[in-house]
């Protein structure tokens, strides 16, 4: 069975009022949570079609509606691992392991 989680990124500002990207050259959605983006799980659906309307829904509401093209849908199948080759953590320089 797929599942479809539907996320929304809320772009961080630059302070010195650059313009904040929010797409590749190639139309993908960019985002770094270490620039400030974050990153919110609006819901899990049974359908593309069922999360495409909540996004028209989302689009509505104060916060997304200043972001109304940040929304990406990513499919899943159910029962299958994700992520199964393990990962490696690279301390920040000024931070402990």
């Amino acid at each position: 069975m797929e599942v479809f989680l539907l996320w929304h990124v809320r772009h961080a500002r630059w302070r010195d009022g650059r313009p904040t990207t929010h797409r590749d050259e190639a139309g993908e959605l960019v985002w770094d949570e270490e620039d400030g983006d974050d990153l919110k799980l609006l819901g899990a659906y049974s359908s593309e079609g069922r999360a495409r309307d909540r996004i028209a829904r989302a689009r509505t509401l104060p916060g997304f509606r200043d972001e109304p093209d940040c929304f990406f849908i990513a499919h899943h199948t159910l029962d299958r691992d994700e992520w199964s080759d393990g990962f490696v953590s690279v301390p920040h320089e000024d931070r402990a392991g």
